[in-house]
């Protein structure tokens, strides 16, 4: 064999381990779906969402959440941009825990403890897409993962999905399903979206009103994890009960908020929050299944060279992952996140974008 043969075949190879996943063989791409002015894009790599793109009150079409051009960005990132979450998502103090009499340890990759599923949790792998229908009158794209047995020191076999679909007129439904195929696991799932509804590159949040629809937090010890008590927010800077401006108080909270919710509502559906950006006229109103939100303004994301180049500073996005309380394996009183075989599991978001024109 001539070494210009061999050459090109080595080529070959190094090109195809770029493209897939070394793992699954899946080959990683970028989809769309789309209806009329409002699309989001989504990558089968953490089953990411990488744009929101939809008008503001000038017609002017705008990304609204934070990410990066390429994918080897997305590989690289540390911040969990779009990405989905879990086996569990957020932490799990002293990355172990006991269920039915054996004690599990897990992979910690944030000091001591685990954070947001491990060293790869689901949001660096690579996922299959199971349906895709890009647009039409519903556009929607369906992607799934098998997590091994022991895969970050979870116990037992489970398949998960996330289904991103275009419901109506400027609505993103999330839907993720999981199933324990073998042993009583816990699963948490959820994604991380850092949204500025005034555009990625518009600067930070701080002016934006944000309402979260909970009286009680889940308070922190130094490491991050829950104290496993529930506290209200009557009186402190945690209040947004009322609609309020995100930085009206935040320099009351050391570096910013970071904070897991208790939300109020009994509903299956629960309200979540509204957040609202004068300047774009956009709105957005969240509802989900969950128990919890963690309202996070991007407090670490410092000198992140993003989209078209634009750098990202802290408070520059905010987040709202709705999710079972973080630790909550750890603490008996919060609700719990153990799904046995032959249960399934479901957590719905439903993210609804209006356009203000005053």
């Amino acid at each position: 064999m001539s070494s210009k043969i061999s050459l090109l075949i080595c080529l070959f190879f190094i090109l195809h381990l770029l493209a897939a996943d070394s793992v699954t063989g899946h080959k990683i791409e970028i989809y769309e779906i789309k209806k009329g002015d409002f699309s989001v894009k989504v990558t089968n790599y953490g089953a990411t969402i990488i744009s929101v793109l939809l008008p503001d009150k000038n017609g002017k079409i705008g990304d609204v959440v934070l990410g990066y051009d390429t994918i080897k960005e997305y590989r690289n990132d540390t911040s969990y941009f779009g990405a989905a979450l879990g086996r569990v998502a957020n932490r799990i103090g002293g990355a172990q825990f006991t269920l039915n009499g054996t004690h599990y340890k897990l992979v910690a990759n944030e000091g001591v403890n685990m954070l947001h599923g491990g060293l790869k949790g689901f949001s660096k792998v690579v996922w299959k897409v199971r349906k895709y229908v890009q647009d039409g009158p519903s556009p929607y794209i369906t992607l799934t993962y098998h997590s091994a047995d022991g895969e970050e020191g979870f116990p037992g076999d489970v398949v998960v999905s996330v289904t991103y679909a275009l419901k109506d007129h400027y609505n993103l439904s999330v839907v993720f399903k999981a199933k324990a195929l073998n042993k009583a696991t816990p699963i948490n799932l959820s994604h991380h979206p850092y949204w500025n509804i005034g555009g990625h590159n518009s600067g930070d949040v701080l002016s934006q009103v944000v309402q979260i629809f909970a009286s009680h937090i889940t308070p922190l010890d130094t490491q991050h994890i829950p104290t496993g008590i529930i506290s209200p927010v009557k009186n402190t800077p945690y209040d947004f009960l009322k609609p309020r401006k995100v930085g009206s108080r935040i320099d009351k909270i050391q570096n910013g908020y970071d904070i897991n919710y208790a939300l109020d509502s009994t509903e299956k559906m629960k309200h979540v929050a509204i957040v609202y950006d004068k300047k774009s006229g956009r709105e957005m109103d969240i509802k989900a299944t969950a128990p919890g939100v963690q309202f996070y303004t991007a407090n670490w994301v410092i000198n992140t060279k993003g989209k078209g180049g634009y750098v990202y500073q802290p408070h520059s996005a905010l987040c709202l992952e709705t999710q079972g309380f973080p630790d909550a394996v750890n603490h008996p009183n919060f609700p719990s996140t153990i799904v046995t075989p032959g249960k399934s599991y479901v957590h719905s978001v439903l993210y609804t974008f209006t356009i203000k024109k005053y």
